[in-house]
């Protein structure tokens, strides 16, 4: 038997920690990276062998990680302005002689902004809207860069709205926080957690890969519902609804800004190159999953 496949995970998070698990599974010897020390110690008392590190700082002492091994990059960028210093950070502190065999970049479907309600595919313009989106595209683009300088094989990821088992809106929902009324409410997109780890892994290995895949269960609908089927899902009652005018009058500015965008994300090449068809393609069977096994965590 040949060597198991080395795979370093850059931000062991709610994503990170499934992709690592995933993968020890398959039996590669997996190591990563997290912020907090004591979130580091909770994973290694799981299994997984991590270490903390300030992700603001260069990282010069895991060479002997990433070097051939399949990298997953889930580290977020820092919450202000229009640039991911993080993955600069990252990136720059990856020496020629230690470099990576694959990286999997965590971007986001954000970076497309407002597209109206379209069918969204990877060719389309990115055009982001929203600070944090910005960031996003400032990743990708220093991602990209870094690929053509070094040769390493890079995949971008963009991924839509995440849940699945203690990822659900139960706060939210509990806080009687108010939605808007469904024939106002933009299209949006999601993915259960366990059909993007999916992805990831695919992503990892595929020959050729393309440098961009949508990431998206396939069945884009509104936040009204997806609140509204949360509700149902969990046995809460479903969240007072009101009109867009009111919203951009009382909401938080972290939810108006999803509200002004609307685009309907298509996962054709996720399912088509990828080979992936997604476990959980709408929100029924993706919410009853989650709820069974959070209940049972």
């Amino acid at each position: 038997m040949g060597e198991p496949v080395k795979v370093f995970v850059a931000g062991c998070g709610y994503v990170g920690e499934r992709i690592a698990k995933a993968e020890q599974r398959l039996g590669s010897k997996v190591s990563g990276v997290v912020r907090r020390p004591d979130r580091a110690a909770t994973l290694k008392g799981r299994g997984l062998s991590v270490v903390a590190h300030d992700l603001d700082q260069p990282q010069s002492d895991f060479d002997l990680s990433v070097t051939r091994a399949l990298v997953y990059y889930l580290i977020p960028p820092p919450q202000h302005g229009e640039c991911d210093g993080r993955i600069r950070a990252w990136l720059n502190g990856l020496s020629d002689s230690a470099l990576p065999l694959r990286v999997v970049l965590i971007s986001t479907t954000g970076v497309y902004g407002d597209c109206q309600g379209d069918w969204v595919n990877e060719s389309r313009q990115v055009k982001p809207q929203a600070q944090r989106a910005k960031r996003r595209v400032d990743a990708e683009v220093m991602f990209a860069n870094w690929r053509r300088k070094t040769g390493v094989t890079g995949v971008i990821l963009r991924v839509p709205g995440i849940y699945g088992p203690d990822r659900l809106p139960v706060k939210r929902l509990r806080s009687g926080a108010p939605v808007v009324a469904a024939d106002e409410a933009p299209w949006s997109n999601r993915v259960h957690v366990d059909d993007l780890c999916r992805v990831c892994l695919a992503a990892a290995r595929v020959e050729s890969p393309h440098s961009v895949y949508n990431v998206s269960d396939g069945h884009p609908t509104t936040m009204t519902d997806f609140f509204f089927q949360a509700a149902a899902s969990l046995g809460l009652p479903c969240p007072p609804v009101i009109s867009m005018a009111r919203a951009k009058a009382t909401l938080g500015e972290g939810m108006l800004s999803y509200l002004a965008e609307s685009k309907r994300i298509d996962n054709t090449r996720m399912r088509n190159h990828l080979r992936i068809e997604p476990e959980f393609p709408d929100l029924a069977r993706g919410f009853a999953d989650a709820v069974r096994r959070s209940t049972q965590a």
